[in-house]
């Protein structure tokens, strides 16, 4: 019994240091969004520290990484970076308040709906005579 415990214990503890959205997939801009932003053409950006953080020294130099991730994550960077894949990378954090406020709306405002189609008109939305269905065409416009 005192193996299972410690074998769940050691599971649970394995869980905890994964990234937030292991698994799931979350875009820029979403609400619990953490890892790397693309800060060209955009304002500088806020960050946590002014100078970079390196866990291993590279055998080649990239440039820095600009990454927004939860608070626990970049006490403890160390721990996370690997699930970053920045650990022999030159990181940034950004600032959670800069990303919202001027990193997410300007970021919508050029890349719209992040390929969602929302709000997009097409003139036969609701026509499903020309689908594909299991391994055959059905419809009109496609020879079977």
């Amino acid at each position: 019994m005192k193996h299972v415990m410690t074998a769940a214990a050691l599971v649970a503890a394995s869980l905890t240091s994964l990234p937030s959205q292991a698994g799931v997939s979350i875009s820029v801009g979403e609400p619990g969004f953490y890892g790397q932003i693309d800060i060209g053409g955009y304002p500088q950006p806020q960050l946590v520290y002014p100078q970079p953080v390196i866990v291993q020294p590279a055998v080649t130099v990239l440039p820095p990484l600009y990454l927004r991730v939860p608070p626990g994550h970049i006490k403890h960077w160390d721990r996370y970076c690997r699930g970053y894949g920045a650990c022999s990378r030159q990181v940034y954090f950004v600032r959670d308040d800069w990303y919202n406020r001027v990193y997410v709306p300007h970021y919508r405002e050029y890349h719209h709906d992040n390929g969602r189609h929302e709000g997009w008109k097409h003139e036969h939305h609701d026509d499903h005579r020309d689908e594909w269905h299991g391994d055959e065409w059905h419809g009109d416009r496609h020879e079977h």
